[in-house]
């Protein structure tokens, strides 16, 4: 089986097993533990799960929303059959100060760029969502907030930090959407894709979703080998990457589980 599918689902059983039952913002309750973490070397294989279905290109669509248009405008997805972000449509048509807003704002990606180029043993390398004027002018307080980045040995390491972590939905997206960011960056750097290290502070079932993630547990004996990760070995600028340049060679899966959003 995948790491991936590995990893998420000795998580989701322990979230089951030992979770703290309590309300929250949404209203739907949840099931919920502090401080989980994966870790995976994206040299070996791409985190993606098996046991069910994954949007990819979905989840890539919004990244490359995020990072490379760094947009807030709700309809640019939509265009694409993208509609994670309707829900949180403001009345504008965008998401308001939150995610790409906030990487143009401070020219956060043309910053980390030029640190991987000339100085990659910085320290200092980052992004950081979480600009605390402008979380209250944003559709949503961002739940995947914070990546550090590290050059090891020629290899492009990053740690994802996430404050609030929808297991059933949210958090199968992130772990291939970051992992993706990681191969483009370390591609445009001249480096090697390296480890993520995804860290979740408050890793929660929605009670509506545990018969959905019950489902997807009996199939962990007949999950599928990860898929390969193949990107056009012909874009050097981060800008210039568009969704068919990024492709998933042999994935396979099991259906798709609908699980409901809680907004």
């Amino acid at each position: 089986m995948s790491l991936y599918d590995e990893q998420y689902l000795t998580i989701a059983q322990n979230i089951l097993d030992h979770g703290y039952y309590d309300t929250n913002r949404t209203g739907v309750s949840t099931y919920k533990l502090p401080h989980q973490s994966m870790q995976f070397d994206l040299e070996r294989e791409f985190p993606i799960l098996t046991t069910k279905k994954v949007a990819f290109k979905t989840a890539v669509r919004e990244l490359l929303w995020i990072f490379k248009e760094q947009s807030n405008d709700v309809k640019r997805l939509q265009e694409q059959n993208v509609h994670i972000w309707d829900e949180w449509e403001m009345e504008d048509g965008t998401i308001g100060t939150s995610y790409g807003w906030v990487v143009q704002k401070f020219h956060q990606m043309d910053t980390l760029l030029e640190q991987l180029k000339t100085n990659p043993q910085d320290r200092r390398m980052m992004l950081n969502l979480w600009q605390i004027p402008y979380l209250d002018t944003g559709a949503l307080y961002p739940c995947c907030f914070l990546t550090m980045w590290d050059v090891t040995d020629g290899r492009l390491n990053c740690m994802l930090v996430q404050r609030s972590g929808d297991w059933g939905l949210g958090v199968p997206f992130n772990t291939s959407q970051y992992a993706v960011l990681v191969h483009l960056l370390a591609q445009v750097s001249n480096l090697r894709p390296g480890m993520l290290t995804h860290v979740i502070n408050n890793a929660h079932i929605y009670e509506n979703q545990v018969e959905g993630i019950r489902l997807q547990l009996t199939r962990r004996a007949e999950a599928f080998e990860a898929p390969a990760l193949w990107i056009n070995p012909e874009i050097q600028d981060f800008y210039a990457f568009q969704i068919q340049d990024i492709k998933l060679i042999g994935y396979k899966s099991h259906d798709k589980i609908s699980m409901e959003v809680a907004v």
